[in-house]
């Protein structure tokens, strides 16, 4: 395949790091305007200090609902993503519930992404499932249940679980969803040469917190 030349476009620019503060946050949202980065991803507390960093700008702002174990009860994950939605947020990368859905309660999984979808529209909503968690089985069934409850992309991971974004996940989630779904990759994703090999397997974003790196690498 021809790969994109702006992978800026792609980039995610996060820092979701529980110690981040007010200055590093201010320099996050001054590279993504900088490189023309798509969006920055950020903690909730900060979605209104970026929606005044960013106003007037083409750079979407995206934050977490349940990060990053997604143990949180549906009401709380309900308040935290509308709070985000009135705080300026254009995107909600959202933590399902990992222990419900490895004891097999799915109904539990669509009626908990689906309550949140239905509440914030229009906003994009990104479903994040873990996948350091999860055998290659559940891995097609999470793709199902992503589908069924009106998701527009599956994210790979938090980035802080043992493992992040994978080759083969890519590819096999860009496979299966045959086209019901976008995949953003993330966790581990540091260098160029990754992030391009994510494009090819099928992802449609990357989430990093080296955006800076991969677009100045040569």
């Amino acid at each position: 395949m021809d790969l994109p030349l702006d992978i800026a476009k792609y980039i995610e620019h996060s820092n979701l790091k529980p110690y981040a503060t007010k200055e590093d946050i201010k320099k996050l949202c001054e590279e993504a305007v900088k490189y023309n980065f798509y969006g920055v991803c950020v903690n909730p507390y900060y979605v209104p200090y970026v929606k005044q960093l960013l106003t007037g700008k083409d750079i979407k702002i995206i934050t977490v609902v349940g990060f990053p174990l997604g143990a949180n009860k549906l009401k709380t994950k309900l308040v935290e993503a509308t709070t985000a939605q009135n705080d300026g947020a254009d995107e909600l990368d959202i933590v399902w519930n990992i222990s419900a859905f490895k004891s097999g309660e799915y109904d539990y999984i669509v009626e908990e992404l689906k309550t949140i979808i239905e509440y914030t529209k229009p906003l994009v909503h990104k479903v994040i499932i873990e996948t350091a968690y999860l055998r290659l089985k559940e891995k097609f069934k999470a793709v199902e249940l992503l589908i069924e409850a009106g998701a527009d992309f599956l994210k790979t991971s938090t980035g802080f679980a043992s493992e992040g974004a994978k080759l083969e996940d890519i590819r096999l989630f860009k496979e299966i969803s045959q086209g019901k779904l976008k995949i953003k990759a993330s966790g581990g994703i540091k260098d160029k040469q990754t992030a391009l090999k994510m494009i090819e397997f099928g992802a449609d974003r990357i989430g990093t917190s080296h955006g800076v790196e991969i677009v100045n690498e040569q």
